[in-house]
């Protein structure tokens, strides 16, 4: 007998307040830029032992308008915006050519928190988007190296073969450059905090960019 996924579901709980102990959040305290108050919470995100909290669902949308949504690793954030990186042929990369703008989706279960960030997207120069590429892992320059994001594979052999070749590349010659790769900046209109409340009393906080710089509101949760 197979698995009852809509079983397995109801017998899933979330945040049982008799159980589980949230942490707290008061919005009065909160800072008056979101990049300080993300800096913080990512901060607290990393003392708990949250699994890998630099990885983010990122959000676009094709030339149609269709959207589409996997998981990517931060790259950085400062006052130029959230930044990440991919080659620019890929799946996202030619969405964001298309429709140069985009959401981010954090999720650290551990403290019952999530941050939303949207607005547009741009590129940064080729440059930058080198630098970001040499100063990561050896693995990171294998896999750029390898390329091909997003196009079909004929086999697993055929991955394994590009694959060691690149990796044989990245060890040789670290500053092997990859075009196609590219360091995006997302410039936020909108970042949303939410803090999880056993009692489903959630506090939401959303910035929201202005001429005169940020400003702040509660959502109902």
């Amino acid at each position: 007998m197979g698995t009852d996924l809509h079983e397995l579901l109801r017998s899933l709980r979330v945040w049982d307040a008799e159980v589980t102990t949230l942490a707290s959040f008061d919005p009065a305290t909160a800072p008056a830029t979101p990049l300080d108050l993300f800096t913080t919470w990512f901060a607290e995100a990393v003392a708990a032992g949250q699994t890998e909290p630099h990885t983010m669902s990122l959000a676009t949308a094709d030339a149609a308008g269709r959207p589409d949504v996997r998981t990517v690793m931060l790259h950085g954030a400062d006052t130029d915006g959230w930044h990440f990186a991919t080659h620019a042929d890929s799946r996202k990369g030619t969405h964001l050519a298309a429709r140069p703008y985009a959401a981010l989706g954090f999720y650290w279960p551990v403290l019952g928190r999530q941050v939303r960030v949207r607005g547009p997207v741009t590129a940064a120069p080729s440059e930058e988007g080198q630098a970001d590429l040499h100063a990561r892992s050896t693995g990171a320059l294998a896999a750029a190296l390898t390329g091909r994001q997003s196009q079909v594979l004929g086999s697993l052999d055929e991955l394994a073969q590009v694959s060691q070749a690149a990796w044989e590349t990245a060890l040789r010659e670290p500053a092997t450059p990859v075009p196609t790769w590219t360091l995006y900046r997302l410039r936020p209109e909108e970042v949303e905090f939410f803090q999880g409340d056993e009692r489903r009393r959630h506090v939401r906080l959303v910035y929201r960019r202005t001429d005169e710089g940020w400003g702040q509101e509660l959502l109902w949760p």
